[in-house]
């Protein structure tokens, strides 16, 4: 079956509130693991994770940084506007030249209580910063289709956004979390290795591991690589159509250098396991990137991306996955380009093959979602199997909760 005829509702089960972490554990590796091997199901802690991984793999980590996205602004009135930063316009290159502009910044943005915002009104927000005063305004731009573009100014201009966002912003706790944001969640709700600025959400399977698992990995001789997918809020968007073929899948950019691809290269023939669907979305883009490099070698860097049906409509015999990264790598370098920056809306469900990873890290996800199908994919029928051990023997859900270490058959 094509993944376009898929039906969300073959993908659901039932997840009680009390089930949903709203606070993470104190210790981030004592989240309990569940372990899907060969058919079989075993239970540990994140804190003895590499007693499960081979000595000399591969683990790949997605070191995105949760921005404070929600901006709250206070009318006269009283009223508050809430705006929800979800990514930069197409006029901006990447994330990282969207989040280093100074002085003011176009942004595509979800708004709560937008019926109390006027055409024509400036929203603005004074703080202070470091003993000096910062001045944050929001001007309205236009409607989007589910959004809108709103132009954000703030003096002194020599701040970047991505300042501006740490001064003014609160952390945006996923809508399940059904709480106020806390001080706690601008440490837990991001992982320790996060360096590049850019999500709306967290990676969280990432958020497990700490620098004594870590230091486990490097007397087992397992490497660590890094890739960046900014999370985007679509993570989060329900699918609403009957089938597959109606869910638009949310776009988001990826980053990752030609040194990281080559290492995944050199892996290829040993254990690969990604941390978090992220990490898994973006190392097998990079394959279909490759896949698209290898197919149309002079295809324009701004067309080299991946779109969500794309792997379901090739045609011929598949390329191997050692080919598309060697391919996809010469065609950076003949570019003079040390790393790929595009976006991906790669869809993984039920028929989907897997080119890289052996293993996943993931924690378990809301029913009906595009997550859900993802490791549906990956672990094929037993999916229903894990959240069914899950859920009996109380291990906590969603983006808080606990994890599992799937390994593909």
């Amino acid at each position: 079956m094509h993944p376009k005829e898929l039906s969300v509702h073959d993908f659901t089960y039932e997840l009680p509130e009390q089930k949903i972490a709203r606070y993470p554990l104190p210790e981030r590796d004592s989240s309990r693991l569940l372990l899907y091997k060969n058919g079989a199901i075993s239970e540990d802690i994140y804190r003895n994770i590499a007693r499960h991984l081979s000595s000399d793999s591969l683990l790949i980590f997605n070191n995105t940084k949760v921005v404070a996205a929600r901006l709250l602004f206070q009318k006269p009135t009283g009223a508050v506007v809430e705006i929800f930063c979800l990514e930069p316009p197409p006029q901006y290159a990447d994330m990282t030249s969207a989040m280093t502009q100074q002085g003011k910044v176009t942004w595509i943005c979800l708004i709560g209580g937008a019926s109390k915002w006027k055409p024509g009104q400036i929203l603005e927000k004074r703080m202070d910063w470091n003993g000096q005063e910062v001045i944050l305004q929001a001007r309205y731009l236009g409607k989007e289709k589910d959004s809108f573009a709103i132009e954000l100014s703030w003096t002194p201009a020599s701040l970047t956004f991505a300042e501006v966002l740490h001064v003014a912003g609160n952390i945006p706790l996923p809508p399940y979390i059904k709480r106020t944001v806390e001080q706690t969640d601008s440490d837990r709700y991001q992982t320790i290795y996060a360096n590049t600025e850019g999500s709306v959400a967290a990676p969280t399977a990432g958020l497990h591991f700490t620098n004594a698992v870590f230091e486990q990995f490097s007397q087992k001789q397992i490497h660590r690589e890094y890739v960046t997918l900014h999370v985007g809020a679509g993570t989060f968007k329900p699918v609403k159509s009957d089938t597959m073929s109606g869910h638009p899948m949310h776009a988001e950019f990826i980053d990752v250098t030609i040194d990281t691809i080559t290492c995944i290269l050199q892996y290829l023939s040993k254990q690969i396991t990604v941390v978090g669907t992220t990490s898994l979305r973006t190392v097998e883009s990079l394959y279909w990137l490759g896949v698209k490099a290898t197919h149309e070698p002079d295809c324009p860097l701004e067309e080299l991306v991946v779109h969500q049906w794309y792997p379901y409509e090739q045609n011929g015999a598949p390329v191997p996955a050692k080919t598309a990264l060697e391919n996809l790598i010469s065609y950076l370098q003949k570019r003079g380009l040390n790393r790929i920056i595009t976006k991906t809306s790669l869809l993984i469900a039920p028929g989907y093959t897997f080119q890289i990873p052996n293993a996943l890290v993931t924690n378990f996800h809301q029913p009906q979602s595009t997550l859900l199908l993802l490791v549906a994919a990956f672990v094929g029928s037993d999916w229903r199997k894990i959240y069914t051990y899950a859920l009996e023997n109380e291990f906590r859900f969603l983006s808080y909760g606990d994890g599992c270490l799937l390994f593909r058959h």
